[in-house]
């Protein structure tokens, strides 16, 4: 009965080590993962999963437009975004520019 309640325990410290050690991090790493993906905005610089680096155009649900280069622009699904490199100011959400007085 002893060596039951002794590998119960050991059983149970080695959960909370492993929840310590691995199930705590990947969770953070999701959830910070998730803030970014939820903070994206017009004018961030970005590097998608596959590498391409770019500044973003528009944001919509699902999907995010990237300049690649002068008149390139991809779309790209918002889960492949990997990084962000620079965050800008908030811009409006109207992208017309102001009319001139």
């Amino acid at each position: 009965m002893d060596q039951n309640i002794a590998f119960l325990i050991m059983m149970g410290v080695l959960f909370v080590i492993w929840y310590f050690l691995l199930i705590r991090p990947q969770l953070r790493r999701q959830k910070a993962m998730q803030e970014m993906l939820a903070g994206l905005k017009r004018g961030d610089t970005v590097v998608t999963s596959g590498g391409l680096i770019g500044k973003i155009r528009s944001v919509t649900d699902d999907e995010v437009r990237l300049e690649l280069a002068q008149n390139v622009e991809v779309r790209v699904v918002r889960g492949m975004i990997a990084d962000v490199r620079n965050k800008t100011e908030p811009t409006p959400a109207n992208d017309s520019k102001a009319e001139k007085s």
